[in-house]
C-alpha cells in the first residue's frame, strides 16, 4: 500500500507527458511581453524592469504593466513572446490605446485548432489599499491538465473601483489532488463569522495522495500577499509562493494590526510526517518590506523560502505569539528596519510588501498538526506619518 501513491504520481506526470506529445500544436500562451523602445521609458518608474513580463503564470490570463499616468500614456507597440507557431491578435507589436482600460489578445495555436484570451493593462501604481476585511471573495474553477477542482480567492477594490488581485494562497496546489475536496473545505476559506462580517479561516490539512507522493504530508492554510505558481506545486514547493505586491505609498509602514481566533490541531508531525512529543503547533503572521530590483537591475520575487531571509529586505514585522483563543481577540506587531529605507525609492514604487498568515508557523517546511485553525479579520496597515 505505500507504493501506490508513487504509482499514482508516475502516472500523473506520464499522463501529462501524453497530452503533450499528442497534442503539439494546442499550446497557444504568451510566454513574455514587453515594451520596446526608449521613447516609452518616461512612462514608467523603473524602465529596466516595468517595460517588460517575463516567466507569466500559464495558470493567468491577465497580465498588468504598471505606469506613471494613464492620462498621458501613449499609443504602445506591445510585443509578444508566444509558443512555438502561436499567433496573435491585435498584432505582434501593433500600437493600441491601453489609456481607457485593458485590451484583449486572442492567441491562436499554431493548427488554428486552439484559441486563448488573455487581458493585457496598463494601470497607474496603486495598491488597493492599507485596510482589509476579506469580504471580497470568489470561486475559481480550474482545469489545468486534466485536474478539475474549484477553489475560493480574495480580492480587493481599488480607489477606482476595479478589482485588485493581490492576495494568493495555496489553493490552488491543494486542488490538484484533491478534486473531489469542496471548496469550503480547502486549507483557506471563508467564514461567515468574522470579527465584523466575513474573514478568511486558514486550517491546516492532509495535503492528499499526490502531494504525499512527494513526501509532502500537510498543507497549512494561507494567505498572502503575492501570487501562486501552479507549475512548481509539487516540484518545488516553497519556490511556487511568489511573495509580495508593489508597496505603492511614497511612505514607510510601521505596524500591522488585527483581529485573530486560534485553536492548535492535536498531534504536531515533522516534515517525515513523524509525530513530535510535547510540541504544540503555532499560527505565524508576519510582513516584509523589500527592494524589488536588485543592484543589477533584475527584478526581485521572494518566494517561501527567503521571505524572511532575504538581504533585500529593508524592513519586517512579525507577530511573537498568537495564544489559543476561540475569542476574537486582537494582534498587533510593528516594523523594523533592517536596512535604510530611501525616500527616492519609496516614491518611485521601489519596494514591494508581502503580509502573510498561516495555520502553521512551520508549514512552509510541511511541519504542523491537521487542524490548526486560524481565523483572521480587520486587518490594517498604518504609515509613519499616520
Amino acid at each position: 500500500m505505500k507504493n501506490i501513491p508513487v504509482y499514482f504520481l508516475l502516472c500523473v506526470l506520464l499522463l501529462a507527458s501524453c497530452i503533450k506529445d499528442e497534442e503539439p500544436n494546442a499550446e497557444c500562451d504568451i510566454l513574455s511581453a514587453w515594451v520596446e523602445g526608449s521613447d516609452y521609458e518616461q512612462c514608467f518608474y523603473q524602465p529596466e524592469t516595468d517595460m517588460r513580463k517575463d516567466n507569466l503564470l500559464i495558470s493567468s490570463s491577465q497580465i498588468v504593466f504598471t505606469v506613471k499616468s494613464l492620462i498621458s500614456l501613449p499609443k504602445i507597440p506591445l510585443k509578444f513572446a508566444l509558443t512555438p507557431g502561436a499567433t496573435i491578435t491585435p498584432a505582434n507589436g501593433s500600437e493600441q490605446d491601453f489609456s481607457n482600460g485593458p485590451v484583449v489578445y486572442t492567441v491562436t495555436s499554431a493548427d488554428g485548432q486552439w484559441k486563448r484570451e488573455y487581458t493585457v493593462e496598463f494601470r497607474e501604481a496603486d495598491m488597493p489599499s492599507l485596510e482589509f476585511d476579506f469580504e471580497n471573495c470568489e470561486l475559481n474553477d480550474v482545469s489545468y491538465l486534466f485536474f478539475k477542482y474549484k477553489y475560493y480567492s480574495w480580492f480587493e477594490y481599488d480607489r477606482n473601483g476595479k478589482k485588485r488581485n493581490i492576495w494568493a494562497s495555496g489553493n490552488e496546489g491543494f486542488g490538484m489532488g484533491n478534486s473531489n475536496v469542496a471548496p469550503e473545505d480547502y486549507p483557506t476559506a471563508p467564514d461567515d463569522n468574522g470579527y465584523e462580517g466575513k474573514c478568511v479561516r486558514m486550517q491546516t490539512k492532509k495535503a492528499g495522495a499526490l502531494a504525499e507522493a512527494v513526501k509532502k504530508y500537510i498543507a497549512a492554510g494561507n494567505l498572502f500577499i503575492g501570487a501562486f505558481d501552479v507549475n512548481l506545486a509539487m516540484t518545488d514547493a516553497l519556490k511556487s509562493t511568489l511573495m509580495g505586491k508593489d508597496y505603492a505609498f511614497p511612505i514607510k509602514p510601521v505596524r500591522v494590526r488585527g483581529y485573530y481566533k486560534y485553536r492548535p490541531g492535536a498531534q504536531y508531525v515533522d516534515a517525515d510526517n513523524k509525530v513530535v512529543a510535547n510540541q504544540t503547533d503555532e499560527a505565524d503572521i508576519y510582513a516584509v518590506l523589500f527592494r524589488n530590483v536588485d543592484e543589477q537591475g533584475r527584478p526581485v520575487v521572494l518566494n517561501g523560502g527567503d521571505v524572511l531571509t532575504s538581504p533585500h529586505i529593508v524592513s519586517k514585522a512579525r507577530v511573537a505569539s498568537l495564544p489559543p483563543t476561540d475569542q476574537w481577540s486582537p494582534f498587533e506587531m510593528f516594523f523594523e528596519d533592517v536596512a535604510p529605507i530611501d525616500d527616492t525609492t519609496l516614491e518611485q514604487f521601489g519596494y514591494n510588501l508581502a503580509l502573510v498568515f498561516s495555520s502553521s508557523k512551520n508549514g512552509a517546511q510541511f511541519c504542523g498538526a491537521v487542524g490548526s485553525t486560524l481565523y483572521v479579520d480587520k486587518v490594517v496597515i498604518s504609515l509613519e506619518k499616520e
